[in-house]
């Protein structure tokens, strides 16, 4: 008797994934959160800093009488390690349609001190009352299918080092923006990306506080090494994500006194403009 065939994995669901377990809070008190961050999320030695935004994210949303983020503005501080955290949240203003707070994440260093790793500003709505009216410029980028792009199975591991992010997404690469790879960056400041959680997860607005965070940095195109530490980072969520892969697009215009800039754009399967992001970061020259 010939044997069953495997059944394929289940696909994760929103709130039942490794996302959503890597990223929940315990409340300890009002306005006070702990957790635990997970080395899964890590690049290099650092936790990566859109799953950090997806920390606090989730702290504020449960501090703030909205759900949902809008507008999320974040300063790197120091670089954050997996372990033990502490989240405390100020509830700034409450509004009918948009709430505002503020939240920090610490940890303690050798000697046993309090250190602040990242600073949060953030206003919170409901998307799902926004109006369908769109007037816009902005066009999905253009990226061949998904089975024409590449992931991180299909070559080395861009830096040295941990790269058990890396294993949490789903990440295929536009092939025309992986010249580094070959030992031959463009010159351009660009990357673009197929984007999902790799157990299947579909999209939410805590999720796209990851995204634009998530490709390898726009620098590699440009011919630098090494990864490129945030300093600040300012996410805007425009509405809730279709079920489906995510099409992320970044790019740099300008590096200039060790800094660069990243502006990312994240489109939904609906053709959606679902996300805009600016970040700077510091660019290791040396």
């Amino acid at each position: 008797m010939p044997e069953a065939a495997t059944a394929p994995a289940a696909r994760a669901t929103i709130g039942d994934s490794e996302f959503d377990r890597d990223t929940a809070l315990t409340r300890r008190a009002p306005g006070i959160y702990d957790i635990d961050l997970s080395a899964g999320w890590t690049i290099i030695s650092a936790v990566n800093g859109g799953y950090l935004l997806a920390v606090l994210g989730r702290a504020l949303a449960d501090a703030l009488p909205h759900a949902d983020p809008f507008t999320v503005s974040a300063h790197y501080l120091t670089a954050s390690q997996p372990g033990p955290a502490v989240v405390r949240t100020d509830v700034v203003r409450t509004g009918r349609t948009l709430s505002t707070g503020q939240a920090s994440l610490f940890q303690y260093d050798d000697e046993g001190r309090e250190v602040e790793r990242i600073r949060v500003l953030a206003s919170y709505g409901d998307l799902d009352t926004l109006p369908d009216d769109v007037r816009t410029t902005a066009r999905p980028p253009a990226i061949p299918p998904l089975e024409q792009c590449f992931g991180s199975e299909d070559g080395p591991a861009p830096v040295p080092g941990s790269s058990a992010i890396t294993d949490r997404l789903m990440l295929k690469l536009d092939p025309s923006t992986l010249g580094w790879a070959l030992g031959q960056p463009s010159g351009k400041g660009e990357m673009r990306a197929w984007f999902g959680l790799a157990d299947g997860r579909d999209p939410d607005p805590f999720s796209l506080l990851l995204a634009v965070d998530a490709l390898p940095p726009t620098a590699f195109e440009i011919g630098l090494k090494g990864w490129v530490p945030t300093v600040e980072l300012t996410v805007h969520v425009r509405c809730r994500p279709a079920p489906g892969p995510l099409r992320v697009s970044i790019t740099t215009r300008n590096l200039a006194g060790g800094f660069l800039e990243e502006d990312a754009e994240v489109w939904d399967s609906a053709d959606r403009l679902v996300a805009q992001s600016r970040q700077l970061a510091r660019a290791r020259l040396g």
